[in-house]
């Protein structure tokens, strides 16, 4: 059976040095097989990547420019970074954001295999404002928080098609180095195009929640509500919503009548809880933001981690979803063990979504072992 482990790191590093670059090199022979396996090269060049980041948010950059140079400097590494125009990937994910007279939450489940999250929290300063959040493609974020309060998560729209625009989590680690309100992010969100279907939910330390609904290619509506799971308003029916229970998730977000301060209790519990690792789709952290406070509190197989902007502390955990406990199960280097990720970056993953949804879904180790 597939090693149902994953190890949670929580570093900081004001600008990007030796700790990301170390980063890299752990992780992107991984992430370069799944680039060249989804057709990557065959995308926009190194320079046209860069350009569509001078155009569309310049701030980045520098920031850019530097992560470059520590990935090596290669084409290759350009384009990946760039995330202009990226292979197209899914997931899953939960969210919602309450603010009332006393507080603000903004919550998210992020749902997906262990075998594919990166697992690191990183807090930074590479614009000069301090930003803490899960990373994804080394440096976007799938949720995060910056010292202004502003918090953002993502949640896979339920759409596969693609548009020209960028990964989402590039968006999002733009939102937050550049944005304080969620007034001010959500003129970002209209004007920088997603390359997929994207929902965001955000907070801000005033209290005010949204709720985004971005469109391949550019394009995004707000909701009435600040929740959001794997489909969209639109008339484009969301991929395997069998499968996922979006609908379901969704309907339980829209009854929800809690407390800001009680927010992330609902996410631990069914339906919005997802258990089915094997099959690719398990809940692997529970994100609790407080815009007040500029603190997160991740709740990991059932183990609660605080991190604090002002007092953010290194760290380590590793989960066990097989039976939901804390256990230390890395190799030497710290990598897991027990997948082929060449192979795994082979894996049509829409396709083993959809066989889930009709009833033919096998393990995850069948569909890694007919791709190696």
């Amino acid at each position: 059976m597939t090693d149902m482990t994953l190890t949670f790191d929580a570093v900081s590093e004001k600008t990007p040095g030796p700790k990301w670059r170390a980063r890299w090199d752990r992780s992107w022979p991984a992430y370069e097989a799944w680039f060249v396996a989804r057709g990557g090269d065959g995308g926009p060049t190194a320079s046209e990547s860069r350009a569509a980041l001078e155009r569309h948010m310049p701030e980045l950059v520098p920031t850019y420019d530097r992560l470059a140079e520590l990935a090596g400097g290669t084409d290759r590494a350009k384009q990946f970074l760039s995330t202009w125009c990226p292979p197209t990937y899914l997931g899953g994910c939960s969210l919602a954001a309450v603010g009332d007279a006393e507080d603000v939450r903004l919550v998210r489940n992020y749902d997906l295999s262990p075998t594919l999250n990166e697992g690191l929290l990183l807090r930074t300063e590479w614009t000069g404002r301090a930003v803490m959040g899960m990373v994804e493609f080394l440096w976007g974020l799938s949720d995060g928080i910056n010292e202004t309060g502003l918090s953002i998560a993502l949640a896979y729209g339920g759409r596969a098609e693609s548009g020209e625009g960028f990964g989402i989590t590039t968006i999002l680690r733009y939102v937050l180095e550049t944005c304080d309100t969620v007034d001010e992010a959500l003129t970002v969100l209209h004007r920088v195009p997603s390359h997929m279907a994207y929902n965001v939910v955000l907070a801000d330390a005033s209290g005010v929640t949204a709720s985004v609904e971005l469109s391949p290619g550019g394009g995004a509506k707000v909701m009435d509500k600040a929740i959001a799971t794997n489909h969209q308003s639109g008339p484009t029916p969301a991929d395997r919503p069998g499968f996922t229970q979006t609908k379901e998730r969704h309907a339980h977000l829209s009854g929800l009548e809690t407390p800001a301060r009680d927010l992330a209790k609902s996410f631990l519990e069914a339906p919005l809880i997802q258990t089915r690792y094997g099959e690719g789709f398990g809940t692997l952290f529970t994100a609790e933001y407080d815009p007040r406070a500029t603190t997160l509190a991740l709740t990991i197989a059932g183990e609660r981690w605080d991190q604090s902007l002002d007092t953010f502390t290194e760290g380590q955990r590793t989960a066990n979803y097989t039976g939901g406990a804390l256990t230390a199960s890395t190799d030497a280097t710290g990598v897991r063990a027990g997948i082929e990720w060449s192979a795994a970056a082979r894996v049509d993953w829409t396709r083993v979504g959809r066989d889930y949804a009709e009833g033919r879904g096998r393990s995850v180790e069948a569909y890694i072992a007919e791709y190696a």
